[in-house]
């Protein structure tokens, strides 16, 4: 090996351990936090108290929101809901999100809508939320136990749960227009939007 060569390996292995650093460790970023980050997403809606019909999702923790609140897809959600999970890294979520944003807009107190924000960070999908003009409650799930409780990889996908918590069905990839959304909720959750 050159030494020219051995010179560039042992400057990327200098950036890169940079880039790794703990946020606990003096000079390391600090990490933003979803209580502490400031967007449009709106609040996840209170829920009852009832548990969930089925336990496809009863075994995800309670996921934080932005603007407050908490998602627990151990209860039921009182009405029927869609859940789009998305991440700022995902090129069709960048296509797919305003749709499902028009979709709450048209859907009113008769379908709730919600985002899950899966594997992504706290301020790459406060900034994309914005860029996107997205104003739909956002619950923070990072670590995407919400797809891998579904057994999901990838995304985006978008979950339909009756108003008893039950999942009706999840929809694998991105939909490519308001219409179809639509179909979707007409077919799964019996509404007509």
């Amino acid at each position: 090996m050159s030494a020219r060569r051995a010179a560039a390996l042992l400057a990327l292995g200098v950036l890169l351990s940079s880039c790794t650093a703990s946020a606990d460790e003096p000079g390391a970023p600090e990490r933003a936090t979803v209580a502490e980050t400031r967007t449009d997403l709106a609040a996840c809606p209170e829920q009852p108290g009832t548990p969930a019909a089925d336990g496809d999702l009863s075994g995800v923790a309670p996921i934080e929101c932005f603007s407050g609140g908490t998602l627990d897809l151990g209860r039921a959600p009182g009405v029927p809901t869609v859940l789009n999970l998305w991440a700022s890294w995902c090129g069709p979520c960048r296509e797919e999100l305003p749709l499902v944003q028009q979709l709450a807009d048209a859907a009113g107190d008769r379908v709730r809508v919600v985002g899950v924000i899966s594997q992504d960070g706290v301020p790459q999908a406060a900034s994309f939320a914005e860029d996107a003009g997205v104003t739909i409650p956002g619950a923070f799930d990072g670590h995407g136990d919400v797809a891998a409780a579904l057994g999901l990889r990838g995304l985006p996908h978008t979950v339909f749960l009756a108003a008893d918590g039950s999942v009706a069905s999840v929809r694998t990839g991105a939909v490519e227009s308001l219409d179809e959304l639509r179909a979707l909720v007409a077919e799964h959750l019996g509404v007509q939007l």
